[in-house]
């Protein structure tokens, strides 16, 4: 609660589309990765009802005594470097148990950086929907301390499943290139979460 109250007051924080948010768990929810308030940020946007567990490198653990403590309430934490089956395995038993995985599929905060296909494979084992989630910020996003703060609104897509993606995917006969491929399409879908709306609105005024 009192995280959500903190997003709020600093980030003059929105929500667009959580009515669209299923109902039941076992999906993944998934954004770019720009700051690591994309974390609070996710969490609060989803609400109190809606448990999210991020996928996050074990590491964060040790780095930060505040971003610790976010890592252990809303986090599986995973070796990213040395990624093994049992690590896998987390990701996917939270997913087939129900609960909700928030993946950043580029990895990392760095730029450029294209998406892992990791999280189009999470899909593709266990079945499971996407939920996109973009951050819009007015204002210096990550945050310009100790006065520079964005006005944030979070747009969150309707549900949509791993063929959806696929059927913008073309001929791709290697299966290495189809998983990327599907991931840089994800990416695509999440910049254009809560566009359309917008520019229909646009047309209509």
């Amino acid at each position: 609660m009192l995280v959500g109250i903190a997003v709020r007051i600093l980030f003059r924080f929105r929500v667009r589309g959580r009515e669209q948010i299923p109902l039941q768990g076992g999906f993944l929810v998934v954004a770019r990765h720009r700051s690591y308030w994309d974390i609070p940020l996710v969490a609060v946007a989803l609400g109190g009802r809606h448990r999210i567990h991020f996928v996050a490198r074990k590491t964060l653990l040790e780095e930060n005594k505040f971003i610790a403590f976010f890592v252990r309430l809303f986090a599986i934490p995973i070796d990213r470097e040395h990624f093994r089956l049992e690590d896998w395995r987390k990701v996917l038993e939270a997913l087939r148990s129900g609960k909700i995985v928030g993946i950043f599929p580029e990895g990392t905060t760095q730029r450029p950086q294209r998406a892992h296909p990791g999280v189009i494979r999470f899909a593709e084992r266990t079945g499971s929907e996407f939920v996109a989630v973009r951050l819009e910020a007015r204002g210096p996003y990550p945050p310009k301390y100790p006065f520079r703060w964005p006005q944030i609104t979070a747009h969150i897509s309707a549900p949509f499943s791993l063929r959806d993606l696929e059927f913008d995917l073309g001929e791709v006969s290697d299966r290495h290139e189809r998983y990327q491929k599907l991931a840089d399409l994800l990416m695509e879908r999440i910049d254009r979460v809560g566009r359309e709306r917008a520019l229909a609105f646009q047309e209509i005024v």
